[in-house]
């Protein structure tokens, strides 16, 4: 402990950038925590569980209920596209049992983090493994990105409980009839939102199917309940978006005659709402994208803290501004 606290000292002291303590001491802390104290038998107690976006842990609190404790890092608000862990997120991975994660670089400053998680020994999971290759869109097509959004198709996100099912299982295998049973009923639970949100989509008629949000997050949405989707930025909100993205999504509003765009509750408004000055477009409501919203918080009678409230909220909203446009 002396001698950590000395290099420590020291490396503060160094005369070098911010970034590069920052970095460093990452790197320091993940490499030479102690053994966790979940190590060994699980005995009676529950899974200690470590969740890095509200609609991970979502689903791992919907499989695992009382068999688990959930610690989720990023919570209401959080864009995970710029996330960076602090050494109290490397403790909190360090004591957990499991780490669950979305996967396809979503958490893109947290992937260095989870990957020496995985060379350390510690179980890590990606909810994305599970899902079909082939239905994986590209960011851009021909760059060889994929889109991460993938819950916003509710029925290729059913295929995220095979993920969870498979590592608490082979975290706590005693207890696997228990998860079986909630991953099946919570699988049906999801294919049945599925069906609701394609007949709530079905009351638009096709040529008001457009939606502009602030970056490109609903392409799978779009696909999957047959939206064309615009965003002012791409996948990523790691850069703002430019003079050029902001002029041609204006001529685009324009020609198109829209009468409705929609800010994300975990994105800057900035730049959407002067998108919306200059274009006459009015704000149709705000989208939950990148996480979910604060617990037991109820907007238009759905709680938008969990994952099914968020998909019932976001396509009532999306809807409901829509229908409002001139035929």
């Amino acid at each position: 402990m002396i001698a950590k606290a000395f290099f420590l000292r020291r490396l503060i002291l160094w005369p070098c950038g911010v970034s590069l303590i920052y970095g460093l001491c990452l790197v320091f802390l993940v490499s030479c925590t102690a053994p966790a104290e979940s190590d060994g038998e699980l005995g009676d107690r529950p899974i200690r569980v470590v969740t890095t976006t509200t609609m991970v842990r979502d689903m791992v609190e919907a499989i695992g209920g009382e068999r688990i404790e959930v610690d989720n890092l990023m919570g209401p608000g959080v864009d995970p596209h710029l996330y960076r862990s602090t050494v109290m997120d490397l403790r909190r991975l360090d004591r957990a049992d499991g780490v669950f994660y979305v996967g396809l670089r979503f958490e893109e400053l947290m992937e260095d983090v989870l990957e020496r998680q995985k060379q350390s020994g510690r179980k890590v999971f990606a909810l994305t493994e599970t899902l079909p290759p082939d239905r994986l869109l590209e960011a851009d097509e021909g760059a060889g990105i994929v889109d991460p959004h993938v819950w916003f198709d509710v029925y290729l996100w059913s295929y995220s409980v095979d993920a969870v099912l498979a590592g608490l299982i082979e975290l706590d295998p005693d207890h696997r009839a228990y998860f079986e049973e909630r991953a099946d009923a919570h699988r049906a639970s999801l294919i049945s939102l599925h069906q609701w949100a394609l007949e709530v989509a079905e009351e638009l008629a096709p040529a008001k199917r457009v939606l502009v949000t602030s970056h490109d997050a609903y392409s799978y949405f779009g696909r999957a309940y047959g939206f064309q989707v615009v965003g002012l930025m791409g996948i990523s909100t790691a850069s703002e978006a430019g003079l050029a993205d902001i002029t041609r999504l204006i001529d685009f509003i324009r020609e198109r005659n829209l009468l409705a765009i929609f800010v994300e509750s975990s994105v800057s408004p900035r730049a959407i709402e002067r998108v919306s000055r200059d274009s006459g477009a009015r704000i149709g409501g705000e989208l939950f994208s990148d996480a979910l919203g604060p617990p037991g918080d109820e907007r238009l009678g759905f709680d938008v803290g969990t994952y099914d409230g968020m998909i019932r909220y976001n396509m009532t909203t999306i809807v409901e501004a829509l229908r409002e446009e001139q035929p």
